[in-house]
């Protein structure tokens, strides 16, 4: 059910886990602190981003940087936060992180939230906070996942509407949604859930975008079914295409969908590409990762391990200090 590790583990295995970069400054691991009247943390009223780093030949390379930030941005907006960073000193800090830590491949985590002032429902004249975190993240859904598959259950809670929260934002207080779903599911011995929108049709999985295989063609639930546009979908969109293979990424597929399609696969930053292998306790195709699937997989670990340099542009380089910036993308994408 995934290899992920508690961070008091992470730093007993490498005690140089040991800073992370709050509201300017680098400070120690346990200084990392705000207080417990935040408005953050009893509204919800943060955004925030995951984001892969990649050990490569060429060292330490962050995958779609400029897409996350351009969504944090976009994320802030309806919440009316003012990011108080330039996105270029957010990229220098996040790539001092990681050489302060002596990181390889990582996870990264930035978050901006309402701080510390006074508790109302208005965040209005609330100061705000911003930080990134990086640490060594195993595979999400378990090594044995991205093989074999895994079991998912259709979740009893519904995505939101996006005339309830807007499903483009990435904020904090919406992820209790994602929580609910994911909890359930493994209460009753699945590894993952997969969320409905309001009108009964497939959203996404609690932290993943799905894509549902017939024949040799893809599909994936729309903008419109209220799903979070995301980097990893974008990316896998791209590279199908690309491989030669027909997508559909506007689809509405309905619950019954899930257990006649083919082949189906969850993708995110930390899912990366997923198998999944039954659904309701109802095989998917040979209840295995089907071909195509698997093409996919393999294209994209290719792209991330640098394998091929045909997408120089999805990677910013972490390097040594005195290095300028790498090949960035010209035009960020919004997504997951």
């Amino acid at each position: 059910m995934g290899d992920l590790k508690s961070f008091d583990d992470l730093r007993a295995e490498d005690p140089g886990i040991d800073t992370i970069w709050l509201d300017g400054e680098f400070v120690d691991w346990a200084d990392a602190t705000t207080h417990v009247l935040a408005h953050g943390i009893h509204y919800g009223t943060g955004i925030f981003e995951g984001v892969r780093c990649y050990d490569t030949e060429n060292g330490p390379q962050i995958f779609r940087w400029d897409a996350h930030l351009e969504r944090l941005f976009r994320s802030a907006k309806p919440l009316g936060i003012e990011i108080p960073f330039s996105r270029d000193e957010l990229t220098q800090a996040t790539r001092e992180l990681i050489r302060q830590q002596a990181l390889d491949a990582c996870y990264i985590r930035p978050i901006v939230f309402y701080g510390y002032d006074k508790l109302g429902i208005s965040p209005d004249g609330v100061p705000v906070q911003t930080a990134i975190a990086a640490w060594p993240l195993g595979t999400y859904l378990g090594e044995a996942g991205l093989e074999d598959g895994v079991d998912v259950a259709v979740s009893s809670w519904r995505r939101y509407g996006a005339d309830q929260v807007p499903t483009t934002m990435k904020a904090t207080g919406a992820y209790v949604n994602s929580v609910l779903a994911s909890r359930e599911a493994r209460a009753t011995g699945y590894d993952e859930a997969i969320l409905l929108n309001p009108a009964g049709n497939v959203a996404e999985g609690p932290g993943e975008n799905l894509f549902l295989v017939e024949g040799h063609e893809l599909y994936t639930p729309g903008l419109a079914e209220g799903v979070l546009p995301g980097i990893t979908r974008e990316t896998v969109i791209r590279l199908a295409r690309d491989i030669g293979y027909t997508v559909h990424d506007d689809a509405t597929i309905s619950r019954g969908q899930l257990v006649t399609a083919d082949e189906l696969f969850f993708c995110g930053t930390a899912a990366e590409v997923t198998p999944i292998r039954t659904v309701d306790g109802v095989s998917v195709g040979e209840g295995s990762r089907g071909p195509i699937t698997e093409a996919i997989q393999a294209r994209f670990f290719d792209v991330v391990e640098r394998q091929t340099a045909e997408y120089d542009a999805w990677f910013t380089p972490v390097g040594p200090e005195t290095d300028v910036d790498g090949p960035r993308e010209v035009e960020a994408s919004p997504g997951r």
